[in-house]
Parts: C-alpha cells; structure tokens; sequence
C-alpha cells in the first residue's frame, strides 16, 4: 500500500486516495470542514473524495477540498442489494486512506464493508482500525476538540478552526443600512427546549431598533411562529426568512453589529464568520458539546430558557454594541 501519510508524486509513484465521510448535521459539517481543510493541508498531492449527505454535497463541492463528491444513500441493513452496491463503490475505488469524521455505528459498519478484502488505512472509532480514537460514547467533548485529536492519532497536527472564506456572496441586495443585527430564534421544532421565548426576541428587536440597529431576522419555514411574534413586538425588524442561501449567512454576519440566536446551525457559521455572537443554550442541550466557537461569543446557559432574562442578555448587547462603537 502506497504511504498515505504523504503524498509526494512523480515518476512510477501512484496518487493517494483519500476518503473523507462526513454526513451532518449543518453544523456538525461547518465544524468538520476545518478537520476537513488539515486533511487537504497534510495530502496536498491526494485525490480526495468526500462521502455526505446529499445536502451538503454542494457545500463540500465549492470549499474546493474535493476532487470528487460521492452522496450516501444510506441504505437499511435489511436492503442487501443496496448494501451490496455500497461495498462495491467502496472496494472499487481502492482507497488508500479513510477519515471517518461522522464516527457514528453507521459509519463503523462501512469499515466492515471491506471484509474479507484488504481494508484501507482507517482513522475512526472502530476497534481493530489502524488509527482507531478511543473514547467514551455518548461524550460532552466538543466536537471541534474531538476531531482534533483524531486526526493527531492519525498524524495531522495543523488543525485549525474551520475557516468559512469560501462562503461569501453578495448581500448588497438585501438593501441592509450600515448597521444591523442578525436574530435567529430558531432551532429543530423537535428540540422546543433550544428555543429562547420569540416575545424575549421581540424586545430584543425592539430595543435593538430603538438604539439605530436594524433587526434582520433569519429563519426557514419551520421559524415562521416565532418570527411573526417578533414582528408583531418590532414591526420594523427586516425579515430575510426564507430568502438566504448557505453562502449569505456568512457573508451577513461578517457585515453584522452582533448575532444573538439559538443552538442552530446558522449561529455556528456566524461565530466561524468572527461575528460577535451571543449564543442562547439550555443545558438540555449540551453546550459542552455544541455550543459555538470563535474568539467574539458570549455563551447564556439555563437548565429553562424561560429562566434567562431579556435584561441579562440585553446588557451583553449593549457591551457589545458600545465597543463596536469606539
């Protein structure tokens, strides 16, 4: 097998091939994509291809990390044939290496497609693999920590925080003043526990409006609720739900005063963005884990987010805003 863990190529000297399977969630792929740019870094020379989600396979074509992009279709241990097709594609493509960032029982299982064959060079949870990270599942370890000390067990020590540069757009019709502030009061409906109250948001607009900052709610169609509580409180709040793509939630935030939301995957690419971010989490939550990251956060923990004050926040607002102002 070729030495994967350099990728030095001339004369009689094959390619490296390099796998990188990562799924989602949205932000579980946005803190992934700096593990994803130190493995670019460490196999300049590699053809890499990526294994995702079919909504992320756009995302992780225009990084420009990946010569190929391959979508899971994830097929049930039931469906053999889909099962079959997978191993197939896996075997076939005569990897040399595999990062496994998901590390999830479905991703182990894909290690074992291998057998009886040769395996790949594998960095992943799976017992038995050649660079196998152990630790204790379910974990608190944030997910950027975490990765990090995978990919040293697998000798890549120029890990750094994902670095969104490549998400940008033009925002310039959006018609924004000078000074806005992002507010997503969203977050999975299926986790209503994440959600600061929309009437805390609302006063938040309104203040915000009444200091000279425009309010710009961001949100998809399962944040419509909220988002019209708090136009109902701040009728002068711009509402952009429903109207962004990926690339502008970035480009917003770097323009943005602050971004003050819940745990949701747009607040993760406004702190990567260097947004001043005040981040909303219950402990339900498990800020340990997922709470966002960057040098500008300032992170509000309650057990009940019915128990967090607008004042509490607001006075963080205010710092903020003040020191923008000097």
């Amino acid at each position: 097998m070729p030495d994967s863990s350099t990728d030095q190529t001339g004369a009689g000297q094959e390619q490296s091939r390099i796998l990188v399977i990562k799924l989602g969630a949205l932000g579980d792929f946005i803190y992934a994509l700096g593990p994803m740019q130190a493995i670019r870094r460490h196999h300049p020379h590699a053809r890499i291809t990526l294994l995702t989600r079919p909504a992320y396979a756009g995302l992780g074509e225009r990084s420009g990390l990946f010569d190929t992009i391959w979508t899971d279709s994830e097929p049930k241990l039931f469906n053999l044939p889909g099962v079959l097709s997978l191993r197939a594609k896996l075997t076939g493509a005569r990897f040399d290496r595999v990062y496994d960032l998901q590390t999830s029982d479905r991703t182990g299982f894909y290690y074992r497609l291998f057998w009886p064959g040769p395996k790949p060079e594998w960095s992943g949870i799976v017992p038995g693999c050649s660079h196998y990270h152990h630790y204790k599942r379910p974990t608190l370890t944030h997910t950027q920590d975490r990765q990090q000390t995978q990919l040293e067990i697998a000798g890549i020590t120029d890990v750094r925080p994902s670095d969104l540069a490549f998400m940008d757009s033009d925002i310039a019709h959006f018609d924004l003043p000078e000074r806005f502030a992002l507010l997503i009061p969203g977050s999975s409906l299926k986790m209503a526990m994440k959600r600061w109250p929309a009437a805390h948001y609302g006063e938040v607009a309104k203040r915000l409006h009444q200091t000279g900052i425009m309010p710009v709610l961001l949100g998809g169609k399962e944040d419509q609720e909220a988002i019209q509580s708090i136009k109902t409180i701040c009728p002068q709040a711009r509402d952009l739900s429903g109207q962004t793509t990926l690339y502008d939630i970035p480009a917003l935030a770097r323009a943005a005063s602050l971004a003050i939301g819940n745990d949701t995957g747009p607040m993760h690419m406004a702190a990567l963005a260097g947004c001043q971010t005040v981040a909303i989490f219950s402990t339900r939550s498990f800020p340990e884990k997922a709470a966002p990251r960057g040098e500008n956060v300032t992170l509000f923990v309650e057990k009940d987010l019915l128990d967090l004050a607008v004042e509490s926040v607001w006075d963080t607002v205010e710092t903020i805003l003040e020191c923008g102002l000097r």
